[in-house]
């Protein structure tokens, strides 16, 4: 907190264990819990909630005017949680009125070159690979993993633990649990090795297999399969929530891979 050569706008609100490197600038009404780690050129601008035990590496931009011509300045925030590290040159912008916030998680890692937009939400334990985008309005449930250079676009959902590959333009929902790839983005399986690593049984994982099944594999609408789901599955936390996901969907759930051959 003593470094000279950063510059620390007095109402700040910095815990004592923070460190901050050279040339970084933290503007008014920010707070940064303790034990946090701050690098060299980040700035972190008005309105940033930065958790405890963090780390933004240099460069990074916290917490800048939203890329919206509708934004008029409310007083808005960007609340990054716990454990969470933002890598170089990321930038995660500030709320408007729609949410009045943008939000990322406890034990996230937002990898180099990503962007956060304005008024997203993301869940915890979700990892951002370089250069993956996400337009205004996203929600990100928790343990999603996007690959490199993913583009989501506004108002788009994805659902937990969903795993999309690199590359790959979301232009609709993601239903939890599943693997996403190839244009136009489609159901390519479920994410079993990530739901192994998180210490889903085998029982469970054929559980959610056999529901996606139905949904994607059987030729049924979302309605038709969604009706046939609940009838015939055992009701679990994992089957209520992929049906509560389908019949909350705003845009469409993406659709399954169908060759061309």
């Amino acid at each position: 907190m003593n470094q000279p050569l950063a510059y620390v706008h007095p109402g700040a609100k910095i815990a004592k264990n923070v460190v901050i490197e050279p040339f970084t600038t933290i503007h008014n009404n920010v707070t940064i819990g303790e034990g946090s780690w701050i690098g060299s050129n980040v700035t972190i601008m008005e309105g940033a909630r930065i958790g405890k035990n963090c780390n933004i590496f240099p460069g990074a931009v916290i917490s800048a005017m939203p890329q919206d011509l509708k934004y008029q300045g409310e007083e808005t925030t960007v609340e990054i949680g716990d454990n969470t590290t933002i890598r170089e040159c990321a930038t995660i912008n500030k709320g408007t009125s729609d949410r009045m916030k943008t939000k990322i998680g406890n034990n996230c890692l937002i990898m180099a070159y990503c962007h956060v937009a304005h008024d997203c939400i993301v869940g915890d334990g979700c990892i951002f690979s370089n250069n993956s985008t996400l337009a205004g309005h996203v929600t990100i449930g928790q343990n999603v993993v996007l690959a490199g250079m993913v583009a989501v676009h506004q108002f788009v959902s994805i659902g937990n633990h969903a795993f999309v590959t690199g590359g790959s333009l979301v232009r609709k929902d993601v239903p939890p649990y599943v693997k996403a790839a190839r244009e136009p983005l489609s159901y390519v399986g479920i994410n079993s090795v990530g739901l192994r690593r998180r210490g889903f049984e085998s029982d469970k994982i054929r559980e959610i297999q056999n529901i996606y099944r139905i949904l994607y594999q059987q030729n049924y609408n979302n309605t038709q399969a969604a009706s046939i789901i609940e009838a015939e599955m055992e009701a679990t936390p994992e089957r209520d929530e992929i049906l509560q996901f389908i019949r909350d969907s705003q845009r469409g759930i993406m659709k399954g891979y169908f060759s061309s051959n």
